[in-house]
């Protein structure tokens, strides 16, 4: 599993929050974009929207997550099908972004849009607040704990400089704890130098 998930272990996503407008015939799309990492954290934004825009007739939403992309949702929050998750999922899509919710708030106008004119109205919105965001390039990791003794501690340091690493935490008490973040395209050559270390072992704990 190692070696094919290494081959990409880099792709994109937004640096922080982002806004976008867009307007018709009164109605009002107010799209929010944000960097997210899990879907609990985007149920949180979603809820914590829903009461920031209680009057709005809607509010829908799309996300993608993980460094595959393979992770994603389109609500339509009663607009109807397809014509407002998939528009905004659509835009996340067309720049190849990930770890990525966009929320499009719908204040109605009284005049009816019709199918074609949501599709425009959350696509367009969703482009506006995109264009807004700074895209950036994030490397995936997985997050590994070793435990030691001291007579291994250099040889572990060791492995860690050569790969460029840094410890997330660590524990030098009675026994040595360390946990470290490696980009998949590394994770291969850590366990392997770090297997190679009497004395010391490895536990991935994500990623």
């Amino acid at each position: 599993m190692e070696d094919t998930e290494t081959k990409e272990d880099t792709f994109k996503s937004i640096a922080g929050p982002s806004d976008g407008l867009y307007k018709d015939n009164g109605s009002r799309f107010i799209a929010r974009a944000y960097p997210v990492e899990s879907e609990s954290e985007i149920k949180a934004i979603v809820a914590s929207l829903k009461k920031e825009y209680y009057d709005a007739r809607h509010h829908c939403f799309a996300y993608r997550l993980g460094y595959r992309r393979d992770i994603f949702r389109a609500n339509d929050d009663g607009e109807p099908s397809s014509s407002a998750g998939r528009p905004i999922l659509g835009q996340i899509d067309s720049m190849g972004l990930s770890d990525i919710l966009v929320v499009v708030i719908r204040y109605f106008g009284g005049i009816k849009l019709g199918i074609p004119g949501l599709i425009r109205a959350y696509k367009s919105a969703t482009a506006d607040a995109l264009a807004n965001a700074t895209v950036i390039q994030k490397t995936a990791t997985a997050r590994y704990r070793l435990e030691f003794g001291y007579m291994e501690m250099n040889s572990v340091m060791k492995v860690m400089k050569d790969l460029g690493l840094t410890a997330a935490s660590q524990d030098f008490g009675m026994s040595c704890t360390l946990e470290t973040d490696v980009r998949l395209s590394l994770v291969g050559s850590f366990t392997e130098q770090i297997g190679n270390i009497g004395g010391c072992t490895s536990e991935r704990l994500s990623g």
